[in-house]
């Protein structure tokens, strides 16, 4: 398994339980294709640089993962077609082949 660091942020307008449970079904993605979260940074809630679809704030979340290809894949597929992630970002560790 590969090590990645997962940065992602969800929508102002959600309070904190669909917070919660989003951020619980997107770390569930890449537990139930075989990896482990090894580390959860909630920045909390952050202004942008610049406007996104008509928002000024999001909550950051940054995640240590340990995760398979097909994980990263699923999770990459599935946090962009999801409504509540407003951007992604997911980066390789270095070192890791």
């Amino acid at each position: 398994m590969k090590k990645y660091e997962i940065m992602y942020i969800i929508k102002q307008d959600l309070d904190e339980a669909a917070r919660n449970e989003v951020i619980a079904s997107l770390h569930g993605i890449i537990e139930n294709h075989g990896g482990s979260i090894d580390n959860v940074d909630e920045w909390g809630m952050k202004e942008f640089a610049y406007e996104i679809d008509h928002m000024k704030k999001g909550y950051y979340v940054v995640i240590n993962a340990s995760a398979t290809n097909e994980g990263i894949a699923e999770f990459d597929r599935l946090t962009r077609i999801n409504n509540n992630v407003v951007r992604h970002m997911i980066i390789k560790m270095q070192g890791e082949e």
